[in-house]
């Protein structure tokens, strides 16, 4: 199937022309690419988050072959969905899914079940693309979703998304989708922001799991960055560091009810 894009015009530029500027803006400040395991980049409109995600693309070389795990925000479909085939439409043009790399993760766990209906209306996955594109239009996806799941289940499907890209053979990139804190005064979300990255730059997916339990830490894709820093750990991944943190009240001004947003690069 042809996914077609569904948040183009509200939370990036529909026209291709536009699209392009304005990414190659945002990716405009980037140093020395270097490779990475995975990568977390927000998932909101550009005018918000946009530099964010640019500073962490900018960053990072992107291969060939890419995992994009993201929260389903609609509640459709599967609860651990895996599009097993088809193609990703954005103004820039189509990104394949790597049936291959997504047949291999399928395999590795019960837990992922393929399905195309969980995909069909969330932007989680779909603002990262026109990233993606510009930086390698040869890259293939494998867009993955998760709604919930215990420390258990997010070691279980790390591990499986592990092994899926050892079989596979080639370099991979594993792309975490998230927003941080969601809807509280810059000063809080900043606080509770920072206790959360603390546990990714730790590479301690319990923790992180753990501490926005206890403080309330309303990170949307809280249960993809487990998943993905367990599969990092045992991809071999050693380190993280921060690559830059805003909030959504540095766009317009308004600080008292704002959404975090941070880029962290795992190596």
């Amino acid at each position: 199937m042809v996914r077609k894009p569904c948040v183009a015009g509200r939370f990036y530029p529909q026209e291709a022309a536009a699209l392009r500027e304005n990414v190659s803006q945002l990716l405009a400040n980037g140093g020395t690419k270097e490779k990475a395991v995975a990568v977390m980049a927000p998932h909101a409109g550009y005018v918000y988050s946009g530099a964010v995600a640019g500073a962490v693309y900018a960053t990072v070389s992107v291969p060939d072959a890419v995992i994009l795990i993201g929260p389903n925000h609609t509640g459709l479909g599967e609860n651990a969905a895996v599009m097993p085939d088809g193609v990703w439409r954005t103004p820039l043009g189509g990104a394949p899914v790597n049936e291959e790399l997504a047949g291999l993760c399928l395999d590795s766990s019960p837990l992922f079940k393929g399905d195309c209906s969980a995909h069909l209306m969330e932007h989680s996955l779909e603002v990262q693309l026109p990233f993606i594109q510009l930086l390698n239009g040869s890259a293939s996806i494998v867009p993955i979703t998760v709604m919930t799941a215990d420390a258990g289940d997010c070691e279980e499907m790390g591990a499986a998304i592990a092994s899926a890209i050892t079989a596979y053979g080639k370099d991979a990139l594993i792309v975490i989708s998230s927003d941080m804190n969601h809807y509280e005064p810059d000063k809080v979300t900043r606080a509770k922001d920072k206790l959360a990255i603390a546990r990714v730059l730790a590479l301690d997916a319990a923790g992180l799991l753990l501490v926005a339990g206890k403080k309330d830490i309303t990170m949307c894709g809280i249960i993809p960055a487990a998943i993905a820093i367990f599969a990092s750990k045992r991809l071999g991944a050693r380190e993280a560091h921060l690559v830059r943190y805003a909030t959504s009240g540095e766009a317009f001004g308004d600080f008292s009810q704002v959404v975090g947003y941070a880029g962290v690069m795992i190596k």
